[in-house]
């Protein structure tokens, strides 16, 4: 499951569904509508196998790795999600959600750095 941030707005919400991508959102199809970010992490435990973007950059935080999620902390401007969202689901080492699996991952114009489950660094991609 793909899952969106409330806070990413639906134009995005919207060209990424155009786009054939399948995506659910915090208050619209899962949770509830003004979930605090404190509540966001336990409801991605009931969850299996989602992939979380947000704009907020709390999120990335190596700590909040865990093996049923994926977070993804977008450092790019409001109208940029829709297609940084493609291009990370696109891009060869994160195209498949066990590839995804157990990382927080923030992603900007020019890299994108993952934090793994019990790595003590992080790893930077150039894309």
């Amino acid at each position: 499951m793909n899952l969106l941030d409330e806070n990413i707005r639906e134009d995005q919400r919207s060209l990424l569904r155009a786009w054939g991508l399948s995506i659910q959102q915090i208050g619209s199809d899962v949770g509830r509508k003004g979930m605090k970010d404190e509540e966001i992490i336990p409801l991605l435990h009931t969850l299996r196998d989602v992939t979380f973007f947000t704009r907020d950059l709390g999120f990335a935080d190596p700590k909040l790795c865990h093996a049923h999620y994926c977070l993804v902390c977008l450092d790019v401007r409001k109208d940029e999600v829709a297609i940084f969202t493609r291009r990370f689901l696109r891009y060869q080492e994160f195209a498949t959600k066990s590839k995804r699996m157990g990382a927080v991952i923030r992603v900007s114009h020019t890299a994108v750095s993952v934090w793994r489950r019990n790595a003590p660094i992080a790893k930077r991609v150039h894309w």
